[in-house]
């Protein structure tokens, strides 16, 4: 449909902490929503994940691409509308970062397993077990539902890294 602004977090948190709200089922602006989601995401080659709010919708809609954290690249973007986490585990420190917020990473502790329920593009309720990065990823996304960014996870801004950091260009 179309590649849409990403909202910033350094100009527009309020927006980014807004709590989103259920789309209604078989909303009829959710396929074009999840359309959108997905065209932002693959115009952002490095993101594996976005949620609505970070295009300034308010509506519970996410697109994720699953199969992240193994060596094979990830596949491609799966929208979920209405995603509601029905078990969650096994939580551990992961990688972290986010397009509304560039260039900045940190170190999360996110679960590793979950199950989660929504409903996907086709309007069929569904039940997802996704384990390791895909549930980090998944997690990450839900929490943009619920107004909560991944640097509220941080325990202390000295842990932030830079895109510079990682690269290996912070001075000594």
């Amino acid at each position: 449909m179309a590649v849409r602004p990403i909202v910033l977090y350094r100009n527009d948190e309020a927006i980014l902490r807004r709590t989103s709200q259920a789309l209604a089922d078989g909303a009829s602006e959710a396929l074009p929503l999840i359309a959108d989601l997905r065209d932002t995401l693959l115009h952002h080659g490095n993101g594996v994940g976005l949620a609505a709010p970070q295009i300034g919708v308010h509506k519970r809609a996410i697109v994720v691409c699953l199969g992240s954290g193994n060596s094979r690249r990830p596949g491609p973007p799966v929208g979920i509308i209405n995603p509601i986490i029905l078990e969650a585990g096994r939580e551990l420190p992961d990688f972290d970062g986010c397009l509304s917020i560039p260039g900045l990473y940190a170190e999360t502790v996110r679960p590793h397993f979950m199950r989660l329920q929504g409903i996907d593009e086709r309007g069929q309720r569904l039940e997802w077990t996704l384990e390791g990065f895909d549930a980090v990823v998944v997690h990450h996304e839900v929490d943009h539902l619920n107004g909560i960014l991944f640097i509220d996870r941080v325990p202390s801004p000295d842990q932030m890294v830079t895109e510079a950091d990682l690269q290996g260009d912070r001075p000594p």
